[in-house]
């Protein structure tokens, strides 16, 4: 095989960071060999996911940033416990931003799902969805479309990730994403413990209109394992009145709507 061919950017950084979640850290010459490009193809992006404060370049490779960051996907169930309070009442507050006939994307988040549970009022609507679980409550719901790319299912989120569901996305242009993070970080941007879903997340910011961003206010101020977005891909953010002024007033700032709960 030819350096350079083996892997596509993406997909060798999603591997990266799959070794450095594992590892801890990662080798220059190790991951040449792996993934079958050159070390200055390696070390470029070691550098690239050192900007997204995901690593720190060391000798010979890159260590894991273990400060205020979080790697641990819980399972969705476990998720749903954590906060409901505050994540029912985002989700009732984020169904307001939502118009009838609109095309919208939900994605697996456990608030997004409060968010569904509060859709059955609308005369018609148009849902694209990768979470199993959403995709099933609005089965019941007469008057919406369900549309669920394919791919791979993922159990601790009940979501479908990877290359199908990532051309299936790539098929629409929407006017709402409603998009659940587990990290909220204003120099870091948001963020998620996979880098697949968040690959993902990625190709649904691309094709919505107006991005909505609903995360409880323990979200914020936390870094996820795997970057998604900056905080300039965002148009709003519904959250809990637990959130800190002084956050609130920087995200206004920013040109970005807040919405408390």
């Amino acid at each position: 095989m030819i350096k350079g061919e083996g892997k596509s950017t993406v997909s060798r950084r999603i591997k990266i960071m799959e070794l450095l979640k594992a590892n801890g850290k990662v080798d220059v010459k190790e991951l040449s060999d792996l993934l079958s490009v050159t070390g200055v193809t390696i070390r470029n992006d070691l550098e690239q996911l050192e900007k997204k404060n995901i690593l720190i370049r060391a000798r010979g490779g890159a260590i894991k940033i273990e400060q205020n960051f979080s790697n641990e996907d819980f399972p969705f169930s476990d998720k749903q416990k954590k906060n409901f309070a505050e994540k029912r009442e985002i989700g009732k507050k984020a169904a307001e931003l939502i118009n009838n006939n609109n095309t919208i994307i939900l994605d697996s988040g456990s608030t997004v799902h409060q968010l569904a549970k509060n859709l059955k009022n609308f005369d018609e609507l148009t849902v694209i969805t990768n979470a199993l679980n959403v995709a099933t409550l609005l089965a019941e719901y007469k008057n919406i479309n369900v549309i669920v790319p394919g791919g791979t299912l993922k159990k601790n989120s009940l979501s479908l990730f990877g290359i199908l569901a990532e051309k299936g996305f790539k098929d629409y242009f929407c006017d709402k994403l409603f998009l659940g993070v587990d990290g909220f970080d204003l120099d870091f941007g948001i963020s998620t413990p996979s880098p697949e879903e968040a690959y993902l997340n990625q190709i649904m910011i691309d094709i919505s209109k107006e991005v909505i961003v609903l995360a409880d206010s323990s979200k914020f101020e936390r870094r996820g394992f795997a970057f998604i977005a900056p905080i300039s891909k965002i148009d709003i953010v519904v959250t809990d009145k637990g959130l800190r002024p002084e956050y609130k007033s920087r995200l206004e700032a920013m040109g970005i709507k807040v919405i408390l709960a």
